[in-house]
């Protein structure tokens, strides 16, 4: 067998696998809590040896991607909301982050202020088609220059000054890395050169930034952004399918849904969006999830129609004592039905919101009715019998109430072995090993 290590590092648990490449399978996984409060490194090794054990083998290549210590964090600086900002907002989730301010127009002395108290760990500069506006990214970049900024700066804007503005940049110390127009022209969403950048300032930048370890080996082990090595590995699975999916990640802070379309008559007809259309997307619900978020997923839930008033004030308590504790753990069926239930409310609104297109700035959400397959992920749903992960799928699968088209024959399944992240992580070097394994893991199963 010829052998790697696929771990992700997340902010609760770090799990490890060991993948068989001449197989596309596993052959080993363990989980360990992740060690933020001393070293992250620590729980990575231990996870590791614990996926290993029993297996004759040393000098393994390992594949590592991390959320741990908040993600990445980013900013987006735009033309105007509608079109640039809302394109590099998109690009910015399909390259993992979490995007925690967005600006429009042209920086002042507040704008900055804003800025600043987001705390990003990247800013996406963008603005302009190519050949258009170039005045508002010129303004911006001169006041990030010169109000001495030292956040990274990716800057995917209007081609026609890239090199002027990069300079302008490098010449105020502010880190800077250039890239194609992620809006080359109205209606074209190009994020490949974007990701890419955003994806290589994180390596460069944000992970020793976080200062999550001592030393620098850490560092080298990381390849991605977690939800960026998950999309990948949506991305792969979805090509070796030959069709559309979908994954709803829930986790103890935010759900996030991923979904693979193929592009149709809405990327150029009358109906084509003027930031683009992303046919390979995520979004992030920041306020919903099965810990520290608990709470916001039975407002949400509320505010949708899906509680009624008893249900509401039990399940509001419950939500509360979860995010008060965010290592609770459901210790028996009472505890474990509340869970699912949470689960099932999280994963509800999040489809929702992003097949509508309240979360992506989709004027037409996201058509899935042609979706074929729907993979549930967590550790809620990844740790439950399968009957109540099931239920939660089902549930999501049959919301006739949420005012979006539901996927007219999908089969559901659930990422028990954790394997997407694993995918996305080896999808680079080892295509092949990567969809071998997702195949073998979540459709025959």
């Amino acid at each position: 067998m010829t052998l790697a290590v696929c771990a992700d590092v997340g902010s609760t648990y770090t799990k490890a696998a060991v993948v068989d490449l001449s197989a596309g399978v596993l052959v080993g996984a363990a989980a360990a809590p992740t060690t933020v409060g001393s070293d992250v490194l620590h729980g990575l090794d231990a996870a590791v040896a614990a996926a290993t054990a029993g297996l004759a083998v040393r000098d393994l290549p390992w594949y590592v991607c991390s959320s741990a210590g908040g993600g990445l964090r980013l900013a987006v600086i735009g033309y105007e909301p509608l079109v640039t900002a809302q394109a590099g907002r998109r690009v910015g989730l399909s390259a993992g982050a979490h995007v925690v301010h967005v600006a429009a127009g042209r920086l002042g002395a507040a704008d900055l202020t804003a800025l600043r108290a987001a705390r990003p760990d990247v800013v996406l500069l963008v603005g302009g088609t190519d050949g258009g506006d170039a005045d508002t990214i010129t303004h911006n970049a001169t006041r990030l220059a010169r109000a001495r900024w030292r956040v990274p700066v990716v800057l995917a804007g209007n081609g026609d000054v890239r090199a002027e503005l990069t300079g302008l940049l490098e010449s105020a110390g502010v880190p800077v890395t250039a890239a194609q127009n992620v809006l080359p022209r109205i209606g074209v969403l190009a994020p490949a050169s974007a990701r890419a950048a955003i994806r290589a300032v994180f390596l460069r930048h944000v992970i020793g930034g976080k200062r999550l370890s001592r030393g620098t080996r850490f560092a080298r082990l990381v390849r991605a952004a977690t939800p960026d090595a998950v999309l990948t590995g949506v991305e792969v699975l979805a090509d070796t399918i030959g069709g559309d999916l979908a994954v709803v990640d829930v986790g103890g802070a935010t759900t996030d849904v991923y979904s693979v379309l193929t592009p149709d008559e809405r990327a150029t007809g009358p109906g084509a969006e003027v930031a683009g259309s992303l046919w390979r997307a995520r979004t992030v619900e920041g306020d919903l999830g099965m810990r520290w978020s608990a709470p916001g997923v039975v407002r949400a839930a509320a505010d949708e129609r899906l509680l009624d008033p008893g249900e509401q004030d039990d399940l509001a308590a419950a939500a509360a004592l979860r995010a008060a504790d965010p290592a609770f753990l459901a210790a028996d069926d009472t505890e474990r039905a509340v869970d699912a239930r949470i689960a099932t409310l999280a994963a509800t609104v999040a489809l929702r919101r992003h097949a509508r297109g309240a979360s992506t700035g989709e004027r037409a959400g996201r058509d899935l009715r042609d979706v074929r397959l729907m993979v549930g992920s967590g550790g809620v749903l990844r740790h439950a019998p399968a009957d109540a992960a099931g239920q939660v799928l089902a549930a999501v699968l049959g919301d006739h109430a949420g005012g979006w088209a539901l996927p007219r024959a999908a089969r559901a399944v659930v990422d028990t072995d954790y394997v997407l992240a694993a995918g996305g992580l080896l999808a680079e070097e080892h295509r092949a090993a990567a969809g071998a394994l997702l195949r073998h893991h979540l459709t025959t199963h």
